[in-house]
């Protein structure tokens, strides 16, 4: 390399040169320096001048642009420079080695294409005199002004420490070089380059050396205050930085710069609300300043992967047509007319309005009977995407609203994380065993839905964790529940409430014959076999081997049989053609379930009444006695307060109308009453078996029969009157699976038999009542018991005999 205090060799600057433009890079005449070409016009340039005298102008452009360059972002002033060597790279960029020369001055430029040319002139250094004072005092202070940096510790090369004596040529040079060094700036070593008289230099470079040597003094007393605190962790952490500022200078980035650079783009893609977008940005920039091996950098870099992994715009195209939604519901659900009318209305609504503001679905109904499949049919109707979340046994409210981000291990809410999985803010969002949340001392998680199914709040729905409001309004929300009870009367009141009945076991034949023994045939791999399925099969699975409202257990008994079919086939080859009732023990064991049976005869004291519970319809039986005491009444078979209040309301009743009911009122101090209900293990409660138990006492008192086909179901009140009930599709259901005759209902359910299949009111005789004393009329034999038969002929005989 040259030595640039040598008198350099006189050159014939060519009047035009190739010019190449550097990107942030200064270069002063008098140097030796390697130079990187990748851009293609600056490559063009290069070769031009390896063909002719190898100079080139080296030009600083304005800007930070590496693409692409015209003449219009270049400085008018550059250096000369003669290129002494080339070396071609792998990646087709040229290094150079390169001598530069002298200031040139561009009067203009002549082309842009393949490479810039420009036509230049040579610019002459002015000298100095060496008895000029003002000169020799700059060059004192610039002196001055270098020890000063280096006694700060700043690295120096010893070739650029200013000689007491110099000469004019020199000096000139050696400002150049301390302007190259020493000045951090494009747009200052710029300034200095554009200089041409050397005082005016001299003083200029003093100026830029004194905001220098303040900067570095600052620099020297932080770094002192800080080294005296800092312990290991700050002091890697400042080297880092440190590190980072001379990659940032060499336009070298690391990967984890380079990451943090595609996490602002992707924040910036994401079309986040402007809240949103900006406390990420700020995320970012903490993120910058801590170091990766710090806990706090993990937790922020996993709240920015939440924030990108949570849709903020992006959303399915929905799609509204009522007929084919109709027909997507009918292929997927049978029956359930009422329910699918309610959706489809709901739909209509939506594509009237856009938006269907203020209508949450809710459907209750026994496990099993398609809730869940309902939600999917409705997703698939409207062309959204479905996601399910249990709420059963939540007891902590942050499970709704999510963590806050101070506690280790914090993490977003239910909510916010379905919408993250989802990845999409208009899904259909079921939210099921609405029924089953629990509440303690972490929280009422029911209070945070209050927000969540609310459609005037939640467009502003704040999750702990994510600390921005989320907008959910888009979002179609379904709830699931088996009772309605149990839910809270807020929650109660921002839902709409649809009821899922059990169904009959016609109906369950034509759901087993047309959707589930298919499904199962090809889930357990024998479709192609053929296999059918009788249709008294299907009723013995149903009466002897599932006991429910729903389908479920029909589905499994169905699958567990498909499955023996399987292993028959494995094992030797040839599948049953057709599965009949009388092999199901071959297939499934004994039958475990025993239906509910009506009492074999008329008998005094035991009524038959019709209970819902959350499995369907069933029959209970109430089992009155006396026995000789002082009037007490005793209620067993694990009896809930309602359960029990209806049999006191009943006994005050026949009490009052002892005379009229023809009953002695000695019975009712000289006798107990005991009332049971079997199955004693069971809970009960409700007040719908008022007349039933009214029925059974009057039958005990009055010492007649009660008829074992008559079911019945209705509340009683102490004038006797019989109020409405529910669930009387399951329980009319169930009547029937019995082999009840006779159904008493209250007269104010008649508007309900329009849900009963025709089939079933055709096996049934519904009788509708008012009062408590029809009841009796209808259900209590009018001939007395035979033992006070018994009594009467003996009595007449003894007569006749005297």
């Amino acid at each position: 390399m040259r030595d640039p205090f040598d008198n350099p060799r006189i050159f014939e600057i060519p009047k035009y040169l190739p010019v190449i433009a550097m990107i942030q890079s200064v270069v002063f005449p008098n140097i030796s320096i390697p130079i990187l070409v990748g851009r293609k016009k600056s490559v063009e340039a290069i070769e031009y001048a390896l063909k002719k005298d190898r100079i080139v102008a080296l030009i600083t452009q304005k800007g930070k642009n590496k693409r692409g360059v015209g003449s219009s972002n270049l400085y008018t002033m550059g250096t000369a420079a003669e290129i002494r060597n080339t070396q071609k790279q792998l990646d087709g960029n040229i290094k150079c080695n390169v001598d530069t020369i002298c200031r040139i001055k561009v009067k203009r430029f002549i082309q842009e294409k393949p490479f810039i040319l420009a036509e230049v002139e040579r610019i002459k250094s002015s000298g100095y005199d060496m008895e000029d004072e003002e000169i020799e005092e700059l060059k004192t202070l610039i002196t001055t002004q270098v020890e000063q940096i280096i006694g700060l510790g700043v690295p120096f090369p010893s070739h650029l420490i200013i000689p007491g004596i110099i000469t004019p040529s020199d000096l000139d040079k050696l400002v150049d070089m301390l302007a190259s060094y020493m000045l951090p700036s494009e747009k200052e070593k710029q300034v200095i380059l554009e200089t041409v008289d050397l005082g005016e230099r001299m003083r200029r470079l003093s100026a830029l050396l004194d905001k220098e040597v303040k900067r570095f003094q600052v620099q020297s007393k932080i770094i002192s205050k800080v080294q005296k605190k800092m312990g290991k962790t700050q002091r890697e952490y400042f080297l880092r930085q440190q590190l980072n500022a001379i990659k940032e200078e060499l336009g070298e980035e690391d990967e984890l710069r380079a990451e943090l650079k595609e996490l602002t783009e992707k924040i910036k893609k994401a079309k986040m609300p402007k809240d949103a977008e900006k406390k990420a940005l700020k995320e970012v920039k903490r993120l910058k300043t801590i170091p990766p091996a710090s806990p706090e950098y993990s937790y922020i870099r996993t709240y920015l992967d939440w924030m990108l992994d949570v849709p903020w715009s992006k959303k399915t195209r929905e799609k509204l047509d009522i007929p084919e939604a109709k027909i997507i519901l009918d292929e997927d659900h049978y029956d359930l007319d009422k329910v699918k009318e309610h959706i489809l209305d709901y739909l209509a609504v939506r594509k009237l309005k856009g938006k269907a503001r203020g209508t949450i679905l809710c459907f209750i109904g026994p496990p099993g009977v398609g809730k869940t499949s309902l939600g999917q049919s409705i997703a698939r109707a409207l062309n959204r995407k479905f996601i399910r979340m249990s709420l059963g046994g939540i007891r902590d409210e942050a499970e709704i609203r999510g963590h806050r981000r101070t506690y280790v291990g914090a993490m977003p809410g239910r909510i916010v994380s379905g919408m993250a999985q989802v990845g999409t803010i208009n899904p259909v969002f079921m939210l099921d065993e609405i029924d089953k949340i629990g509440a303690d001392f972490r929280g009422d998680p029911s209070s945070a839905l209050l927000e969540v199914l609310d459609p005037e709040q939640n467009n502003q729905f704040r999750d702990h964790y994510i600390e921005i409001p989320y907008d959910l309004s888009n979002v179609m929300f379904i709830t699931t529940g088996n009772i309605l009870d149990t839910i809270p009367p807020a929650l109660k009141d921002r839902m709409e409430t649809l009821n899922l009945p059990g169904y009959s076991r016609e109906e369950k034949l034509h759901i087993a014959q047309k959707f589930l023994v298919p499904k199962q045939l090809k889930e357990q791999g024998i479709e192609k076999y053929k296999v059918k399925f009788s249709d008294n099969a299907i009723y013995e699975i149903i009466e002897r081997y599932t006991a429910e409202a729903g389908v479920r257990n029909l589905e499994r008994s169905i699958a567990s049989i498909c499955r023996k079919i399987a292993r028959e086939i494995v094992s030797n080859g040839e599948p049953p053609k057709r599965v009949i009732a009388r092999n199901l023990e071959k297939y499934l064991g004994v039958p475990k379930i025993f239906p509910s049976e009506i009492e074999k005869k008329d008998m005094v004291g035991i009524a038959t009444g019709l209970a819902w519970t959350s499995y369907g319809g069933d029959i209970i039986l109430v089992e009155a006695t006396l026995y000789p005491g002082d009037g007490k009444i005793t209620l067993t078979g694990k009896l809930g307060d309602v359960m029990q209040e209806s049999a006191k309301a009943s006994l005050s009743y026949i009490r009052s109308r002892a005379k009229k009911l023809k009953i002695e009122s000695k019975k009712f101090k000289e006798y107990d009453l005991h009332i049971h209900i079997p199955a004693g293990a069971i809970p009960k409660d409700g007040p719908s078996a008022g007349i039933t138990i009214a029925t059974a006492m009057a039958s005990i008192f009055k010492n007649r029969p009660i008829k074992r086909d008559v079911g019945m179901t209705g509340e009683i009140t102490l004038r006797g009157r019989v109020l409405p009930v529910g669930g009387l599709k399951s329980k009319i259901l169930a009547a029937q699976r019995a082999g009840l005759k006779k159904v008493i209902i209250p007269e104010k359910n008649k508007k309900d038999l329009k849900d009963i299949p025709k089939s079933v009111k055709k096996a049934l005789d519904i009788l509708f009542v008012k009062n408590v004393d029809e009841v009796f009329d209808m259900a209590i034999k009018k001939e007395i018991a035979v033992e006070e038969k018994k009594k009467e002929i003996a009595e007449r005989t003894k007569y006749i005999t005297t």
